[in-house]
């Protein structure tokens, strides 16, 4: 059955009125994105307005496979540990050994890892930042607590 003309009408003039699009979900969850290859602040400005737009805040985590408060870091991001306290965290991760020259370019020098940086709009470093942290099962609760402090400082 085909609608009559009338009905097609009533539709686009309701749709054009202004009702207001449903409210839009705050984020459960961290997200956790890998970076793709090329320059850093093009991939990570995208990634920044991304979140921004998903009602996220962007984060810049460099990690590597070999450090311990890394791999557990990930894990707790992983299993869902951190998304209580991190709910709305969107962090864009990058190896040091595998990504160490494009991130100096882009001004993201850490002395220790995990690094975790809050970017500038256009994706380079901001200079706000935490680094390393404890090994063993203390890591992430050694980390939570400065990785708050650093969001709090982007308000």
């Amino acid at each position: 059955m085909v609608p009559s003309k009338s009905i097609l009408i009533c539709a686009l003039v309701l749709g054009a009125c202004g009702v207001p699009p449903a409210p839009h979900l705050a984020p459960t969850k961290v997200a956790w994105v890998t970076a793709g290859k090329g320059a850093v602040p093009p991939l990570v400005a995208a990634e920044r307005s991304r979140a921004l737009s998903d009602g996220q805040k962007a984060l810049v985590y460099v990690g590597a496979t070999w450090c311990e408060p890394c791999r557990r870091f990930h894990e707790a991001v992983r299993a869902g540990v951190l998304d209580g306290p991190f709910a709305g965290l969107r962090i864009v991760e990058f190896d040091l050994d595998v990504d160490a020259t494009r991130l100096r370019d882009a001004g993201y020098e850490p002395r220790l890892i995990p690094m975790l940086a809050l970017p500038r709009a256009d994706g380079r470093a901001s200079g706000k930042h935490i680094e390393g942290s404890v090994k063993g099962e203390g890591a992430v609760s050694e980390i939570t607590p400065r990785l708050q402090a650093l969001l709090r400082s982007d308000l």
